[in-house]
Parts: C-alpha cells; sequence; structure tokens
C-alpha cells in the first residue's frame, strides 16, 4: 500500500484520506505518514486540520511521526506548522512536542542536523522550555529533550535535574539516561554524585537511582561504586536490593 502511495499524486491521496470511512481512516494516516513523499505530505498538511479533527486521528498522526524510523526533514516540517500557534489540546500539545523532539533527535543520527528545520525544531522545544510556568509544561519539555540527545542541551538539563522540584527533577535525570557514555561527562558525573548523595537538598527515591544508574552505567569510576555501596546500607530494602543488583550486573 505505502508502495502505490508513493506513485500517488497528492489530489488522489486527499481523495482517499476524504472519502474513506472513519474506522479506516487512522490506518491511511500512518501510511501516508510512512510514505514521506512530496505528495504525501502535502495530502496530509490540507487533510490534518489540528481545530476540529478528533484527538484520535491527531494522535495517531504525530505517534506515527514521532515514531517513524528515519523521518524526513519536510515531515518534522509538518509537524511544526500543525502545532504553530495554535488552540491544541493539552494532550495533543503534549504528544506534538515529545514528537518534535523525537524527529530532531533521528534527523540529527541522520547527520541533518545542520537543516534550517531542525533548529527551529529545537528552538521551539527550548524556547517553550523558557517560557513554561508550570511545572507539568516543563516536563513535557525536558521529555522532549531527551528524546532529541543533543549535547548542547546537557547543561539545561543539569539544571533542572539539580534544582528543579521532584518531577522536573526526574524527568532531567531521566532525559540524561537517554545519552550515550561519550556524552556524560565529569561535569554530569558530579552533579548525579550530589543528587544521588543528597549533598544540597533531599531528593526523592526516583532521581536518586536514576543518578545512580547513570553512574554505574557509564564507565563507573572505582570510587563511586563503594560510595554507592555504602549508602545502601541507609536505604530502604527495595532501592538498596536494586542497587546492588545493578553492581552485580556491571562487575559480570
Amino acid at each position: 500500500f505505502i508502495q502505490m502511495l508513493r506513485s500517488a499524486k497528492k489530489r488522489d491521496i486527499l481523495q482517499l484520506l476524504r472519502r474513506a470511512p472513519q474506522e479506516t481512516r487512522p490506518f491511511l494516516v500512518e501510511a501516508a505518514v510512512a510514505t514521506q513523499s512530496a505528495a504525501s505530505l502535502a495530502a496530509l498538511s490540507d487533510f490534518l486540520d489540528f481545530s476540529k479533527e478528533p484527538k484520535s486521528l491527531l494522535e495517531t498522526f504525530l505517534y506515527a511521526a514521532a515514531f517513524s524510523p528515519r523521518p524526513s526533514g519536510e515531515l518534522l516540517h509538518l509537524v511544526l506548522d500543525k502545532l504553530d500557534g495554535k488552540q491544541l489540546a493539552p494532550e495533543i500539545w503534549e504528544t506534538g512536542i515529545i514528537a518534535v523532539g523525537s524527529l530532531v533527535g533521528k534527523l540529527c543520527q541522520q547527520k541533518l542536523c545542520g537543516l534550517q528545520v531542525v533548529e527551529r525544531g529545537v528552538e521551539t522545544i527550548l524556547r517553550g522550555l523558557r517560557d513554561a510556568e508550570e511545572e507539568p509544561e516543563v516536563v513535557i519539555y525536558l521529555l522532549a529533550l531527551g528524546n532529541a540527545r543533543l549535547p548542547e542541551t546537557i547543561p539545561t538539563l543539569l539544571d533542572h535535574a539539580e534544582d528543579g522540584p521532584t518531577a522536573v527533577t526526574a524527568a532531567a535525570t531521566s532525559a540524561l539516561q537517554r545519552f550515550p557514555a561519550a556524552l556524560i561527562s565529569s561535569k554530569v558525573k558530579r552533579v548525579m554524585r550530589r543528587i544521588f548523595h543528597q549533598k544540597r537538598r533531599s531528593y526523592d527515591k526516583t532521581c536518586r537511582l536514576a543518578a545512580a544508574e547513570i553512574l554505574l552505567d557509564n564507565h563507573p569510576s572505582p570510587m563511586d561504586v563503594i560510595n554507592i555501596l555504602l549508602a545502601t546500607s541507609e536505604m530502604e530494602t527495595e532501592m538498596a536490593t536494586f542497587l546492588l543488583l545493578k553492581v552485580q550486573n556491571s562487575l559480570r
């Protein structure tokens, strides 16, 4: 079906989308996203009205974009245009921002970070993070940065990990866990040590576990392993057991 769509014209794909029964539209939207031809993306742009379409269909489109294995810059452009300056349902906005992060990350993996649309996607996330006033908003933007995995955003994630409220700290440390070992620098490890050992303030156990995992999963120093093991004696059983198993797995 995708092969067929690749040779189809925009007007034919648009007609197919508009005339299809309601129950088959999600399949057609996914197929059009997977096709990623100029005609299919133009047809989707005309067909999807983010102010009118059912939320389920819009989410289908955004999930299909986010999970696309080799997205194009044009697909990211379409998602950004659909999100830009519109009053959206909260769940559509959340899914859209996370999809933007995913698309940016995959395009950069394809060595396409220099595309203007990728820079626009990064700026959309960072500007949103700067302007966000509510904690749930901040968390969504941090999750998007975790999907993007851009080295230049690590300082931003570290600031939120160390100084944010619990949900923000959890989102930022979770985002940092997604970065490859080559990007987990000594500065990142210093912040993770402060979070795990609660040097500046107390942290939720989920955040402390994430910090410990970053230390143990990225070429841990003997001292880090020793200090984490010593800290387990003061922890509740479940948390201590998890860390002991983590260390044992690393040794194996």
